[in-house]
């Protein structure tokens, strides 16, 4: 049996719900960081499964450098114009070469970006209003000699780095998170005014609960300023509502809370998202691995997205960590918060990370004496079966941001 360095001990702090000031946030699908998060990461999918079908397994690669150079926009009432495009480059590493065979990266990366453009931005014509460029480079040789012989059950990890992980998400964090997707869910399916650039920070002092919200309006489908109104006022509806869902404390929803009525400004685009005029985006700016910006919590600064699924830590021990303490909040009763954090050795089996390290706070009447050895056993399991995380992704079943 393998001996993993895995530490279970009381956190050093309060657990969240306890602190007096709590802050969270979330990038919408539309923000700039978040569209080179979607990008780079439906990249990197889409070369895992080349890989796959022409080699039989996944090729070193990296795509987690995306940019974006925000362009320039003339909204108006009933629809204005895009004037100078948003350019995106998809900058990283990749195989193109194997056995004698080339492998066309720089056009699957190309057709994977459309692709997803497409499908969450659909306001923004692919070629004019936003043009995309591709720049990939060959993997270096010790890194891509880490990546893996040929039969290695367990890869090494590519570099000495962490993941961190929390569980459960506190009340703050669930409105945040589940607000943003469903406005961009069943609520922007009905309302065709919402674009998909929605962000959300939730703040909690004591037991109020603020929720502030900047929503990008597609000028199309607004007709005039009493238009705009309504369509603000039914976002901050839809959001109080959604939060009701998730606390009994006392709530406050405010959106686009910059406008100015009485001067015209207000948050009006043609294409749905800030990059149309002045906001540019990176991967790894934005969300963490779990969907959410937490400060009240650790978190590691790895960009997730567009990293390769197979022995990137950066992704890895990120997603991996996030796994673990939802599953061990889910099976181990009278846990209150758990974090979980996953610290790996370059060159060393995945499976065996440096050190696992977990902190828990329990509730009243238990020590962490009490659920040690269950939680131990979960994150044995969880570690033993790290190549799970790499399957899971490539199947789109985990998001990165």
């Amino acid at each position: 049996m393998t001996e993993r360095n895995i530490r279970v001990e009381p956190i050093d702090r309060r657990a969240v719900a306890d602190q007096e000031v709590e802050i969270v946030e979330r990038k919408g699908i539309g923000h700039p960081d978040s569209i080179c998060d979607g990008i780079a990461e439906s990249v990197a999918g889409a070369l895992a499964r080349a890989y796959i079908d022409r080699f039989g397994k996944v090729l070193h690669f990296n795509t987690d450098e995306t940019q974006l150079v925000a362009g320039s926009a003339a909204p108006a009432f009933g629809g204005g114009e895009v004037v100078d495009p948003i350019y995106i480059l998809i900058v990283g590493r990749a195989t193109k070469q194997y056995e004698g065979e080339a492998f066309p990266a720089e056009t699957i990366a190309l057709r994977a970006a459309r692709e997803y453009l497409d499908e969450t931005i659909p306001e923004l014509e692919f070629g004019t209003d936003v043009v995309v460029d591709v720049k990939l480079g060959e993997g270096s040789g010790d890194l891509q000699e880490v990546f893996g012989e040929d039969g290695a059950t367990v890869p090494m990890a590519n570099d000495t780095s962490f993941g961190v992980g929390h569980a459960p998400l506190s009340e703050t964090e669930q409105i945040v998170r589940n607000a943003e997707r469903r406005l961009n869910g069943e609520y922007a399916d009905r309302h065709p005014e919402l674009g998909p650039d929605v962000k959300i920070m939730g703040k909690r002092e004591g037991d109020q609960i603020d929720v502030t919200v900047a929503a990008a309006m597609v000028d199309e489908h607004i007709a005039d300023m009493d238009d705009y109104a309504d369509a603000v006022n039914s976002v901050r509806e839809y959001v109080l509502s959604v939060a009701e869902e998730y606390t009994d404390s006392e709530l406050e929803v405010h959106v686009n809370t910059a406008d100015d009525y009485e001067e015209g400004s207000i948050y009006l685009t043609v294409t749905g998202t800030s990059a149309e005029n002045g906001d540019d985006g990176s991967v790894g700016r934005g969300n963490r691995a779990n969907g959410l910006i937490t400060p009240n919590r650790s978190m590691s600064m790895e960009a997730t997205s567009g990293k390769n699924p197979v022995n990137h830590i950066g992704k890895i021990y990120n997603l991996l960590s996030t796994d673990i303490a939802e599953e061990v909040v889910a099976e181990v009763d009278g846990i209150r918060d758990l974090r979980v954090r996953l610290l790996s050795q370059i060159g060393r089996p995945i499976d065996q990370p440096h050190v696992a390290d977990v902190h828990v706070v329990t509730e009243a009447g238990l020590s962490v004496a009490d659920v040690e050895d269950d939680v131990r056993a979960i994150v044995d399991d969880r570690l033993a079966n790290v190549t799970d995380i790499t399957r899971r992704v490539i199947d789109g079943e985990l998001t990165t941001f």
